[in-house]
């Protein structure tokens, strides 16, 4: 589950869970975890390519999964975003 971890800490919330249990983080499974996320990214790609920043990311994985209404690859596509965005801070 470190990867709703990432996602928790990537929404704002560093210290969610108890002695590093995030097991009750649904991110991988719900839609209603997941889109918050989904405009989140999309929030920070907007920023990105508006020129506030100059790192490369891409929000086109994640527009792709969303048009196959895939919550897998959208989960995914949302993680590697999040990796790319962290990486270039």
């Amino acid at each position: 589950m470190d990867n709703n971890k990432l996602i928790a800490e990537f929404m704002g919330y560093p210290n969610l869970g108890t002695k590093g249990d995030f097991s009750y983080l649904k991110y991988h499974t719900d839609w209603n975890w997941l889109m918050p996320v989904v405009e989140k990214c999309l929030e920070k790609h907007n920023n990105l390519i508006n020129g506030r920043d100059v790192i490369d990311t891409s929000y086109s994985s994640i527009a792709q999964a969303l048009q196959v209404v895939s919550l897998k690859e959208t989960y995914k596509a949302v993680v590697e975003f999040i990796k790319t965005y962290n990486n270039g801070r």
